[in-house]
């Protein structure tokens, strides 16, 4: 059984071509910025049984095309590791692609399987820096570094994203270290800024929760096109999503 959140046909933003993204429950990580609040809890969600996400899938398959499939988004999927890797292989047995969408900050033997096991990684590097990394999210990146580290030395294609929220991540100084540290890297396919937003704070008020980030304001354009200049200087694949 999978604890599902919610689910998105014909997503355009979480992997290759048009996707069913599947949004598990559970995260170890409390990003201020978080768009999915109601996802973060492990005791949520509704247990799914694997064959009716298979189904699904299925059904869909037609629009996928060649480069679609499914995406595993949350939440942290690979929280759910262990329930995830028999579902994945389902998938493949039915040729459908499959991605990850993941902070990197979960690693046991299930998870190095499972990320062995999917087609492609979105590895969400939320700051560099580790003392903003750990005000950002509560948890710090060494284990997201790690994993990064891993997919590059397995040869596991993946997609570096980063979210540019002003006065937290879009540091100068934080993009250039990333860059250096990333910009060797053989098996980063795409390099993903993505635009800080808000469309998630109508979920805190239903939480009955604050929202850490209410008078930060959304990326104006010279922000985003200084950032990915800044990119553009360690990377040939980047992309403002």
């Amino acid at each position: 059984m999978i604890k599902v959140h919610s689910y998105e046909s014909m997503g355009t933003y979480d992997g290759p071509g048009l996707r069913l993204v599947v949004f598990l429950q559970g995260c170890p990580f409390r990003c201020l910025y978080c768009a999915n609040p109601d996802t973060i809890s492990f005791d949520g969600g509704k247990p799914t049984e694997i064959e009716n996400i298979v189904r699904m899938a299925v059904n869909q398959k037609p629009f996928f095309g060649k480069k679609g499939g499914v995406t595993f988004s949350g939440g942290e999927p690979t929280s759910q590791a262990k329930e995830l890797l028999p579902l994945v292989k389902r998938l493949h047995e039915e040729g459908i692609n499959v991605c990850i969408d993941t902070n990197g900050g979960v690693w046991n033997p299930a998870v190095e399987e499972l990320l062995t096991e999917v087609d492609l990684a979105l590895l969400d590097v939320k700051q560099i820096n580790p003392a903003r990394h750990e005000d950002l999210t509560g948890r710090s990146n060494s284990q997201t570094l790690k994993t990064a580290q891993w997919l590059e030395d397995t040869g596991k294609p993946f997609w570096l994203r980063y979210v540019l929220v002003p006065g937290i991540s879009d540091f100068e100084e934080d993009i250039r270290t990333l860059g250096e540290h990333f910009k060797d890297y053989r098996m980063i396919q795409r390099v993903e800024i993505l635009p800080y937003h808000t469309l998630g704070i109508h979920k805190y008020e239903t939480l009955g929760q604050e929202y850490a980030l209410k008078d930060t304001k959304t990326n104006t354009p010279e922000q985003l096109q200084r950032a990915e200049s800044l990119f553009n200087e360690y990377f040939d694949c980047v992309m403002v999503n």
